[in-house]
């Protein structure tokens, strides 16, 4: 028996059965992290899953790496003042309901914590960022139960709020080439450095940045978004090890495609060249990142396909029809609230084929 895990035995006793009783979930949540569960099935079946929740939230932030790492590159050290404000804030959230509900705590917002940094603006306030994810995780997941219970993804409902009730600061972004090594607080309160235009903004305007900006990254955006081949990078691993489900990117993508080359043969002055469009914004993040999210999206393999199309659409809409430049996060939480009528749906259609 290790040192640590003798340790962890000795403190177990106080923690569950003296003053510390609140803090046992926080506790067990520790002893998690540093050695294994300490629950075990009292007899048969024994269900072997190497897919458990620890795994599955491991292998997002390994494919999150390639998005982080350009972010870094891009937008300076700053985003790693943001990630820490985001895990602070929202892991105190976390424990404080767990302790509350004497609940153990999950790992699912190890990657909340992650993703909600990557669909800000680098040049965010810090104290933005403390708020978008205190709302995101307590609208978003905490009143509805917690992990795995939430019907929209918490970061998502943190940058929906932000954005609409600070459009103007959640508005302005960071050139990249003028970024790195990162100044921590220079871009927090200058405006003049927070001036760049995004892609999809300037194609509001009718002006197209090159696709090889748009590949690597180096144009102005959310920290994660900007680079498609990070994306992509991250994208190929979630499929491999089997985390994310192919059948919803293809369908977010896919249908994104379709429509925009109708429409932009149809009326080309108002739908913009689908091939530009895709690797712009924040659609190959979301498709990959957020649509997956095995929560909030449907767990049938049609209603992934459903889901997928109907994100991909909205986008497109979203960003050529209205006044917002963007329309991934409207277009998720959206799709989030179809997500259980089109495992209905999918379910319902495979009953009646089956009984003919």
């Amino acid at each position: 028996m290790s040192l640590l895990e003798r340790l962890f035995d000795r403190m177990r006793p106080g923690v569950e059965r003296g003053r510390l009783a609140r803090a046992g979930p926080l506790f067990d949540a520790v002893n998690n992290f540093f050695l294994w569960p300490r629950t075990a099935t009292p007899g048969a079946p024994h269900v072997r899953d190497p897919l458990d929740v620890k795994r599955t939230m491991t292998m997002v932030i390994v494919a999150l790496v390639p998005a982080l790492a350009a972010g870094l590159y891009f937008f300076g050290l700053r985003v790693l003042a943001i990630i820490a404000v985001s895990y602070a804030v929202g892991g105190t959230i976390e424990v404080l309901f767990a302790c509350v509900r004497r609940e153990e705590i999950n790992e699912g917002f190890l990657v909340t914590g992650l993703i909600f940094p990557l669909i800000l603006p680098p040049g965010v306030p810090l104290w933005m960022v403390a708020l978008g994810v205190a709302a995101g995780v307590v609208i978003g997941k905490e009143i509805f139960g917690g992990t795995g219970r939430n019907p929209f993804n918490p970061a998502l409902v943190g940058r929906c709020l932000l954005t609409l009730a600070y459009p103007d600061r959640m508005g302005r972004w960071i050139e990249p080439a003028a970024a790195w090594p990162g100044r921590l607080l220079e871009y927090a309160t200058s405006v003049d450095a927070t001036s760049a235009a995004t892609p999809l903004t300037e194609a509001k305007r009718g002006v197209f940045a090159g696709a090889g900006d748009l590949f690597w990254g180096h144009v102005a955006g959310s920290v994660g978004e900007t680079s498609a081949a990070a994306i992509l990078a991250g994208a190929i691993f979630l499929v491999l090890v089997g985390v994310a489900n192919w059948r919803t990117m293809a369908a977010t993508l896919g249908s994104f495609a379709a429509l925009g080359l109708a429409l932009h043969h149809a009326a080309p002055e108002t739908f913009g060249p689908v091939g530009w469009h895709l690797p712009a914004g924040g659609l190959l993040f979301g498709a990959v990142y957020m649509a997956t999210d095995p929560v909030t999206s449907p767990i049938t393999n049609g209603g992934k396909i459903a889901y997928g199309v109907l994100i991909g659409s909205l986008v497109l809409l979203i960003r050529n029809l209205t006044g917002y430049v963007e329309g991934v996060t409207f277009a998720i939480l959206l799709g989030n609230i179809a997500a259980p009528t089109l495992d209905e749906v999918a379910v319902r259609w495979r009953v009646r084929r089956l009984r003919r």
